[in-house]
């Protein structure tokens, strides 16, 4: 055959490139399906977690407008107007200090735990639906999104493979002090970005190491690892700042033992780390600097806790008791903590046996040693200044106070460090599940086997729910704006307090387009302006809240009309509200009338306007 051999007729050149190029492009389900068939496993996990979470939360659903944590009710109606005022920042109605709350001084938004960035975030979800539904995502939400984003961490940072990374992500998202927290503390529950932050400190630890480069550091990662990492703490700032404290002392103590197992890398590493750690640090303050003033010495500002570190402990003998909350766990061990929601510490004897005996396992890996130095400082800081066994006190000082009364530390409630505990704890079971798939000997399966048995220990019950007290007609249907003024103060009778923040629902339902007297909150009406939980009562409402109380008529002459009178004014009010449920509404009425006069009947309230 010679080149002038004839051959078979094919496709002009031009069609010949079409063609090519129509097979080799696949199509855009083609390209979907092709994404989803790779991370096949990651969204297998991803469902499974979010299903525990709803399965945890589903005494909420259908209806979380009808339904409320029955643990902690007064924490959900503060957190889901904190909802509410979040929400209005984008339709540009909103200010770190609010007048929404505590009219007129208002609220600091920032001393609160406003979760600021998640309230933003779900804003069309609570226009559209209400802050109760958005409150009701959240508490599933931060639990499975935990457990996912440490489920990546693991498999992705530390290649473990995914039932272990599976294991360990789980105890990180739905251990005891998670399940407890989710008792409406929607600041210490939203930890999704947490592994996000330890992931942006290991990338810059490794670019920073020069090791097996001619060139030295890696300086484009870097500049990246730093200002991502700055990115993700300006964020979490505005979710939970204590959640970010917990973290920033975990991973310091953990640097500490890291470079003292591996001081090779200690001494190669620690310039460009430090120096990319300390960039990161200027970059957040560049964005925080304000809003951190506005916290400690802005308007309403604290710069102190207001809870005692001697209350706010952990029982030594909690950390081997299951939690109350978990299938396993009994009702009496809730007497060694303050609240359901700071069942913190109880792991129990087979879980906290499980992790000691495989971080031993593990040796002398780097890793290892520093999440166990991790847990064990952070478990000891949780007993707070005084050790406590069994609810009696040793009068034995406990390592916190050495840390007592410093600033910021201040601020973190020492039973609240046991949280630190959990993902060390994830983390080191995952690296043993990891470990032992990869030998071929009796580790194979009796170490998976020890920990799955461990975590089945911890296995949680749904969070108890019971039904939400309807709102009045006056409320829900809108009739409030026939007596207040558009961003006017709307007085509810009884005002609310931190012991009965009820009526901060009305502002809820409102989307906060009203501003309340007293309240709710953290301020600073404490001795020489230190924190306080919420404020001080006028005398009118103290005499309002004492009728409700006791339901016994007051005396009403010329000076209790004229105090009422500048209680109105000081507070700024447009209208006094006084709806069919409140406790002894007939007597409340009366009283109301020989201050103020002849009410009108809006609904079923009474109302009076100014």
């Amino acid at each position: 055959m010679t080149s002038a051999a004839p051959t078979a007729p094919g496709p002009e050149p031009d069609q010949a490139v079409r063609l090519d190029q129509a097979v080799a492009r696949p199509t855009r389900v083609a390209r979907v399906l092709a994404t989803l068939a790779r991370h096949r496993t990651e969204l297998l996990v991803a469902l499974l977690f979010a299903l525990l979470a709803g399965w945890l939360t589903h005494g909420l659903w259908p209806a979380p407008g009808q339904r409320v944590l029955a643990l902690n009710p007064a924490d959900q109606t503060l957190y889901e107007w904190f909802l509410a005022i979040d929400s209005r920042a984008l339709l540009g109605d909103f200010s770190l200090l609010t007048d929404r709350l505590n009219a007129p001084d208002g609220v600091n938004l920032m001393a609160n735990t406003t979760v600021i960035a998640l309230g933003v975030l779900l804003t069309p979800v609570t226009l559209a639906f209400g802050a109760p539904v958005s409150f009701a995502l959240l508490v599933a939400g931060n639990l499975a999104g935990t457990a996912v984003a440490w489920y990546l961490l693991l498999t992705r940072t530390l290649r473990a493979r995914p039932v272990a990374a599976g294991l360990g992500a789980a105890l990180c998202g739905f251990g005891p002090g998670m399940v407890s927290q989710s008792n409406a503390h929607l600041h210490m529950t939203a930890q999704w970005l947490v592994p996000v932050i330890v992931w942006l400190v290991v990338r810059l630890l490794r670019a920073a190491d020069p090791a097996g480069r001619p060139d030295g550091p890696d300086r484009r990662r870097l500049v990246t690892s730093s200002a991502g990492l700055a990115a993700v703490v300006t964020v979490q700032v505005f979710i939970g700042e204590e959640v970010l404290f917990l973290t920033a002392f975990t991973l310091l103590v953990m640097a500490v033992a890291y470079g003292l197992a591996d001081p090779a890398l200690l001494r190669r590493a620690l310039p460009g780390f430090a120096g990319g750690l300390m960039t990161a640090a200027g970059l957040a303050l560049l964005v925080l600097g304000y809003p951190l003033w506005h916290q400690f010495a802005g308007p309403q500002g604290v710069a102190d806790g207001m809870f005692s570190p001697h209350y706010f402990s952990a029982d030594l003998t909690s950390w081997s008791t299951l939690s109350p909350l978990a299938v396993l766990g009994s009702d009496a061990s809730a007497r060694l903590t303050t609240g359901p929601a700071e069942y913190n510490t109880f792991l129990g004897w087979p879980l906290l046996l499980v992790t000691v005996g495989c971080a031993v396992w593990l040796g002398r890996r780097p890793l290892a040693v520093a999440c166990l130095a991790g847990g064990l400082v952070a478990a000891l800081l949780s007993l707070g200044p005084e050790v406590v066994v069994g609810g009696a006190r040793t009068g034995l000082p406990a390592p916190y106070a050495l840390l007592a009364g410093l600033p910021v530390v201040d601020g973190a409630l020492p039973m609240r460090f046991a949280l630190a505990v959990l993902p060390l704890a994830g983390t080191v079971l995952a690296l043993a599940v990891d470990r032992a798939l990869a030998e071929r000997g009796r580790a194979r399966r009796l170490v998976p086997l020890a920990v799955g048995v461990a975590l089945l220990s911890v296995l949680p019950a749904p969070l108890p729910t019971a039904g939400r007290p309807a709102l009045p007609e006056f409320v829900t249907a809108g009739h409030w704006r026939q007596c207040v003024r558009p961003n006017g103060v709307l007085v509810p009778v009884p005002p609310a307090t931190p012991a009965d923040p009820w009526p901060m629902r009305w502002g809820t339902a409102a989307d906060a387009e009203f501003g309340m007297p007293e309240g709710f909150f953290i301020g600073s009406y404490g001795k020489d302006g230190s924190a306080a939980m919420g404020t001080y009562k006028q005398p009118t409402s103290a005499l309002l809240a004492d009728v409700a109380k006791r339901g016994v008529p007051p005396a009403i002459g010329d000076q209790q009309r004229r105090q009422a009178a500048r209680d109105i004014e000081f507070w700024g009010a447009s209208c006094v509200a006084l709806t069919d449920d409140a406790p002894h509404a007939e007597t409340l009425r009366q009283t109301l009338e020989q201050l103020f006069g002849p009410g009108t009947r809006v609904a079923d309230a009474w109302t009076w306007r100014f």
